[in-house]
């Protein structure tokens, strides 16, 4: 994520940056270390999608300050 935003490591954390989506479960989160896109949370395709042939989950990237 750093990389595709063109950010430093340290402008991740002092911007904000951080991964947000609709619901309780935040299942992305950005790993403080590296600014690589991680999972928080197990994924469970079958609880989530059920009976759809293809799953997403939709997240979004927050950054403070302007870009």
């Amino acid at each position: 994520v750093a990389k595709d935003l063109g950010l430093q490591l340290t402008a991740i954390r002092d911007r904000g940056v951080r991964v947000v989506a609709e619901g309780r479960t935040q299942y992305f989160a950005l790993h403080g270390k590296t600014g690589h896109l991680v999972t928080a949370e197990r994924i469970d395709r079958e609880n989530l999608c059920e009976s759809v042939q293809q799953c997403v989950l939709r997240c979004e990237l927050i950054a403070e300050g302007e870009m």
